[in-house]
């Protein structure tokens, strides 16, 4: 990721100020303002060509809401939806356990209970023309992973958690082997083990949707949404690394890298979360414009909006909750603007420095593939 003093210092005392009155005039991009009117983007996306695949992706000027609700929450399926019995589910912990576990949905909420609130971004968002709605935040609740992985009793040699999903497909290597496969993802032990995962079976407040993985999802938060595998029906433990199709050939990211003057061809397995913000909607009440976005991915400390060629500006951070993975809403006032088309570009920058790249950024630019498109959203306006 690139760092800000590195790439972009900010100079003078106006920079300074407008910094220092950014930090000291946080306050609440919603509720919505009375009476305001929506401005539609000029950029809006072409019909998806793959409706069985994505469903019910974000429509951006819609964005009112903190919470995204479950009935407009976005889906990825990579084979199948499965349908699930809840009465003849169950969870299976094998592998290299000392004592292996099978579940049910009863035994898992019996167990102690923990919410997260953790916004899901799927890692092709903004990577093709049809895709910008790949996100949404919403309240998780489940049980810890790590206890149940501590009581299952992992071997010594045990180095890789596999969690396996009910959704399944035909698969057809290069080397024309052909076989079914359950949709499957893998961490390291270590990583499995972060207190923060959570066995989820309940969002917002209800069952999870079909769409999002009832009756049981893993949610890891902090990672992209391929890793927060849904449909859960296996947890296993292995002694080498997992390299599935979704892991090892499909989403993985490639780019060019520059060693000494050569140029060194990188591929790297999609994982966790990188920090990203893009512009929702632009309102008015008469001529008074605000621009309201979103920012996360990382601890966003700052983000600051362009409109066409002009300077960075700071805009106004949301902070009425404190969620450490959730979105940062943010909101410019536009007074006054020109009519005519205008472009609205936004970057957030982190609290160790980094800033989110331009598309021009190598970071960027010598990326091959759409996954971890988290470049800066452009979007295009029309004004009167």
């Amino acid at each position: 990721m690139p760092h800000l003093q590195r790439r972009e210092l900010i100079q003078g005392s106006v920079a300074v100020a407008a910094i220092a009155a950014l930090h000291a005039s946080r306050a609440y991009a919603f509720p919505t303002r009375p009476g305001e009117e929506v401005v539609k983007w000029l950029d809006q996306l072409p019909p998806n060509p793959v409706p069985q695949v994505i469903k019910n992706q974000l429509v951006w000027e819609d964005l009112d809401a903190w919470v995204t609700p479950n009935d407009k929450f976005f889906s990825i399926a990579h084979f199948n939806r499965p349908v699930i019995e809840e009465s003849t589910w169950k969870l299976e912990i094998g592998g290299l356990v000392k004592k292996p576990m099978a579940l049910t949905l009863a035994d898992i909420k019996s167990r102690p209970r923990e919410e997260v609130t953790f916004t899901i971004e799927c890692s092709g968002n903004t990577g093709l023309p049809f895709f910008n709605g790949g996100i949404g935040n919403a309240r998780w609740a489940g049980t810890p992973l790590a206890p149940i992985l501590k009581e299952a009793g992992v071997h010594d040699s045990g180095i890789e958690v596999v969690f396996w999903g009910a959704d399944e497909g035909e698969i057809k290597r290069a080397d024309e082997v052909t076989f079914k496969q359950n949709f499957a993802r893998s961490m390291s032990l270590a990583e499995a083990m972060d207190p923060k995962n959570i066995l989820c079976y309940e969002m917002n407040g209800a069952p999870l949707p079909p769409d999002n993985g009832f009756p049981l999802r893993l949610i890891a938060p902090g990672w992209y949404g391929i890793a927060n595998a849904k449909w859960l029906k296996r947890i296993d433990v292995r002694d080498q690394r997992f390299e599935s199709r979704f892991m090892g050939r499909d989403y993985v990211t490639v780019r060019e890298e520059d060693h000494n003057g050569e140029t060194v061809w990188a591929e790297t397995s999609v994982g966790r979360a990188r920090l990203k913000s893009a512009p929702a909607r632009v309102t008015h009440i008469g001529n008074d414009y605000r621009i309201v976005g979103a920012a996360w991915g990382a601890p966003v400390d700052r983000v600051e909006v362009k409109i066409d060629d002009g300077p960075w500006m700071p805009a106004t951070i949301d902070d009425a909750d404190k969620a450490e993975f959730a979105w940062k809403m943010w909101s410019l006032d536009w007074p006054k603007p020109s009519a005519g088309e205008h472009t609205v570009t936004s970057r957030a920058i982190d609290t160790s420095g980094n800033i989110q790249p331009a598309m021009s950024d190598p970071w960027i630019a010598k990326k091959h593939t759409y996954w971890e498109s988290n470049g800066q959203v452009t979007r295009r306006i029309q004004i009167g």
